[in-house]
């Protein structure tokens, strides 16, 4: 294993490229803003996602990739640029989800064949198109991941900008679920482990993933000897590592052992001080990621939000129907597993506010991506709303997805916040999120690296 990276010839990584690059869109240059002429929003209501109160009346303007001057009410802006009245509207950062999956399905079912690099383009534009602007795929990434992310990186591709976790580190016969030996690494060995990070940091990943958990009693987990080898062996390559984590024992050994991100909700029991002095203490990160609980039996409810443009135009047809259908239903409602689900997400709303009100650091995200139910793009949304349900103001969940995340990913300096400097990176809602955290959904416009994008489900409204 590690002679592994060597066996990734100069040709294997340049046909990769070659296959990206026919992705690409026309025009790439003008497309991500660079060279273009300067964009003015007046009139908004700025939430810049420090947490401070918003701006009301303001003007932003944009230059190229970054945000150029903000300024409280009425300003020309620089000659010949294009300004947009935008009536009062509201303006945010760019959603942030730290962890989400790419191409892991297809025809309603996961599969390994559906990681092309076509798949993964989609998603990130079905992302981006939803306001997500920045994701992070935490693990299962076969190494064509690379190309796209240094062609997005040189403005050459659209969608969401990719961070990536390379293909992560579970234990031999467990999770996560059915995998290739090219999607996920399974150690026996301490060596092995130390080797699989050698691997991910020679085709310089953003972070490491390790799956510790038991799936509810019923597989192998992860041996203590193997994660700490794999924590260990990426900090000396200065790389952060986040965890896969189900029990409260496990987070706190993790924790100790000095593990970046819980990638999980605790879901097994109450948090307690020790957990909450250890993460206050070492500074580790929180991510609760309500969807994955949820997504196990919320359609079978038949939410309202299921009848709304904003949700259909994210499901595949198919995926729609069967969540919609009286057979789904009965099968969720049926299924031995689903009151644990449920006792699972009333476990994760109740450890969010310990934390949150404890002072820890929370970030956000969906694990999106992993699973048909859920929904790349909607499920941000949606996990905002949640995160309101379990105690957070609207402006504490925003701040958790933009400038909490950008920390989180240690990139704080260039974007999460709408301020001068940092890229352009942000969403125009047509209603104010504070007032009601649902109306993320009622999207005017998108700007990503100052590049306008067309919403999935656009709000025209009426002036």
């Amino acid at each position: 294993m590690a002679k592994m990276v060597s066996s990734f010839s100069r040709s294997f990584y340049s046909a990769l490229a070659l296959g990206v690059a026919a992705l690409a869109l026309p025009q790439a240059g003008a497309q991500s803003g660079v060279g273009s002429a300067a964009t003015v929003l007046t009139h908004v209501t700025l939430i810049d996602g420090t947490g401070r109160t918003p701006v009301k009346d303001a003007t932003l303007v944009i230059e190229g990739t970054r945000i150029a001057a903000i300024h409280s009410g009425n300003f020309a802006g620089p000659p010949k640029a294009r300004v947009l009245d935008m009536h009062g509207d509201t303006v945010m950062p760019g959603i942030i989800n730290a962890h989400g999956h790419l191409a892991q399905f297809q025809d309603g079912e996961n599969s390994t064949a559906a990681y092309t690099a076509e798949h993964v383009l989609s998603d990130l534009r079905q992302y981006e198109s939803y306001g997500v602007t920045t994701i992070l795929a935490l693990g299962l990434n076969k190494d064509l991941l690379y190309p796209i992310r240094q062609q997005q990186r040189e403005g050459k591709l659209d969608g969401a900008t990719v961070f990536t976790a390379d293909r992560g580190i579970g234990a031999p016969g467990s999770v996560p679920g059915p995998t290739n030996p090219e999607q996920n690494y399974r150690p026996a060995t301490v060596e092995q482990a130390r080797a699989a990070v050698d691997d991910m940091a020679a085709r310089h990943a953003d972070f490491v993933k390790i799956w510790v958990d038991s799936a509810y009693g019923t597989k192998p987990k992860m041996q203590p000897e193997i994660y700490r080898a794999v924590i260990e062996e990426a900090h000396k390559h200065h790389l952060r590592v986040a965890a896969h984590v189900y029990y409260l024992a496990d987070a706190k050994e993790l924790v100790k052992d000095g593990v970046n991100v819980l990638a999980h909700s605790v879901r097994d029991q109450p948090v307690d001080a020790e957990l909450i002095s250890l993460l206050k203490q070492r500074g580790v990160w929180y991510i609760p990621t309500f969807t994955v609980d949820e997504s196990f039996f919320v359609y079978a409810e038949h939410p309202a939000f299921m009848q709304v443009d904003f949700f259909k135009a994210a499901v595949p047809p198919g995926t729609l129907a069967m969540l919609s259908g009286d057979a789904y239903a009965q099968k969720v409602q049926h299924d031995p597993a689903t009151a644990q689900h449920r006792a699972d997400f009333r476990m994760d709303q109740q450890n969010l506010k310990a934390l949150f009100d404890a002072g820890v650091h929370i970030g956000f995200g969906t694990d999106s991506g992993a699973f048909p139910v859920r929904i790349p793009g909607f499920a941000e949304h949606r996990e905002l709303e949640d995160m309101v349900h379990a105690g957070l103001t609207p402006m504490q969940a925003i701040v958790c997805a933009t400038r909490n995340n950008a920390e989180l990913l240690g990139t704080a300096a260039t974007r999460g916040t709408l301020q001068v400097g940092k890229r352009a990176d942000l969403i125009v809602l047509a209603a104010n999120p504070l007032d009601d955290i649902t109306n993320t959904r009622h999207i005017v416009a998108i700007f990503h690296d100052g590049r306008q994008v067309k919403p999935r489900v656009p709000v025209v409204m009426a002036r």
